[in-house]
């Protein structure tokens, strides 16, 4: 994509969250719910000590910018979230990515993101925002209205993104040579705003 980004001056450009590393160790605690040592990946009863695995991409991924994730498609690679600002419209987004493969190059399987500002008044502004941002032609760019996860919404061949209320919507992206129409579309259901406590 070749979207001119505006950076903002108040929040931090890019925050990328790499799991394993020394960050996503320190985020952990925080990051993950208690489970049991056998359900975290941790073997007791191992000959050589203690070992632990990555926990599921389940277990890692609760929530984004006040957004549950109740569904994902399996199969997905290592997540990292981002946030980044166009048009005075803010993004909050988490991309999983398989890869490298033997030449270097990563896929990106899903991606989810918020999108907030006062521009996106209701579901049309949304899809005249979301038509400038990936530069499609408004004339050819197939979308088919959907209710998504009891939101107005609109649906193309590899996203969908729907509008909550006045200044929040989200979308979501996946590959569709790996997953289907119905992994879309479920993922996006299961995207939504955190119920109130």
């Amino acid at each position: 994509m070749s979207n001119f980004l505006s950076w903002s001056p108040i929040r931090p450009a890019t925050r990328r969250i790499v799991i394993g590393g020394a960050a996503a160790a320190l985020l952990a605690p925080l990051a993950l719910p208690a489970v049991p040592a056998s359900a975290a990946g941790l073997d007791p009863q191992s000959s050589s000590g203690w070992h632990r695995t990555h926990p599921s991409t389940q277990q890692r991924t609760c929530t984004v910018d006040g957004f549950v994730i109740d569904h994902l498609p399996a199969g997905l690679g290592t997540p990292s979230d981002f946030e980044y600002e166009w048009e005075d419209v803010v993004f909050h987004s988490r991309v999983w990515e398989t890869g490298p493969d033997p030449e270097g190059a990563t896929v990106v399987d899903l991606t989810v993101k918020t999108i907030r500002g006062e521009k996106l008044i209701d579901l049309d502004s949304l899809r005249t925002f979301l038509t400038e941002y990936h530069e499609k032609d408004p004339s050819t760019w197939q979308l088919t209205a959907r209710d998504i996860g009891g939101y107005g919404g609109y649906v193309a061949e590899d996203q969908a993104f729907y509008f909550i209320s006045p200044g929040i919507a989200a979308e979501v992206s996946l590959d569709r040579a790996r997953f289907t129409e119905e992994d879309l579309l479920a993922t996006a259901a299961g995207f939504h705003p955190e119920p109130p406590a």
